[in-house]
């Protein structure tokens, strides 16, 4: 905290008043992250969120969302990395770290009830939630995208096909 009110040109005791302790400091970092914004923007409004709801089939639904992670990732997965790391010494830390697992959990199950209503999901759909939930991660950006080299949009098309292959019913050629 004194290095982010030393960076600010603040004292310490006003980075207290104004963000609060190291945990809502990490969640303003996050929530600035995700929405790519100076403030935290709700999930429903966000663009992306809207285009996705707005698109007719669980393929294009899973495209918007896929292309939309890259993006997301190039500012959280570093954010993310941090908060686990210090998860383990700081409790408020790691009590943030899973209040935002569980939120991106409940997240993807509304995406899984958007793609089921389309009548396209070939599992059910909290087997679909989980599986975007565990390849939408922040950690496997930064292995793909960081550590392998690949880049954001090879690993968006790879996380679209990947979902598109485990979850959707194949398309019936017409008769």
């Amino acid at each position: 905290m004194g290095a982010v009110a030393e960076r600010a040109g603040v004292a310490v005791d006003t980075v207290y008043t104004l963000v609060g302790r190291k945990p809502d400091l990490f969640r303003l970092l996050i929530e600035s992250a995700i929405s790519g914004r100076d403030e935290a923007v709700p999930a429903q409004e966000r663009d992306y969120v809207q285009r996705i709801q707005a698109e007719p089939s669980a393929a294009g639904k899973l495209e918007l969302y896929a292309a939309a992670l890259p993006l997301i990732h190039a500012r959280l997965a570093p954010l993310v990395a941090v908060l686990q790391a210090a998860a383990s010494v700081e409790p408020g830390l790691a009590d943030l770290w899973t209040e935002i697992a569980e939120r991106r959990a409940r997240n993807m199950r509304q995406l899984a009830a958007e793609l089921a209503e389309t009548g396209q999901l070939a599992v059910p759909p909290d087997e679909a939630a989980d599986v975007i939930w565990a390849t939408n991660s922040p950690e496997l950006f930064l292995l793909l995208v960081h550590q392998r080299g690949w880049t954001p949009d090879r690993y968006a098309r790879w996380l679209a096909d990947t979902w598109q292959r485990l979850l959707l019913a194949p398309p019936h050629p017409p008769p």
